[in-house]
């Protein structure tokens, strides 16, 4: 019993900083304008781009241009490389 009570206190004290060194999934936020629709990257609270939609023209991505945060390029292109594996295949 005395182990088990042991093992109970070490996996409550170390599962917490266990838990809080992986990563964060990536999210997208799409938004929706009159003219416009953003899809949104972002990983652990940093936009990695925008896609922009245009209700008429091409679709442009913005990325950070790595100054401040409120700098962005326009690029004709993602930027983002998205892993495609073949789970199964017949």
């Amino acid at each position: 019993m005395k182990l088990l009570g042991t093992f109970f206190l070490f996996f409550t004290l170390f599962s917490n900083s266990t838990f809080a060194e992986l990563p964060a999934e990536p999210s997208i936020v799409i938004t929706h304008t009159k003219d416009k629709t953003f899809y949104e990257y972002t990983l652990n609270g940093k936009v990695l781009e925008i896609k922009v939609v245009p209700k008429f023209g091409p679709t442009y991505y913005l990325v950070p241009a790595g100054g401040s945060d409120d700098d962005f390029k326009r690029l004709t292109q993602s930027n983002l490389v998205v892993p495609k594996w073949v789970i199964f295949s017949w």
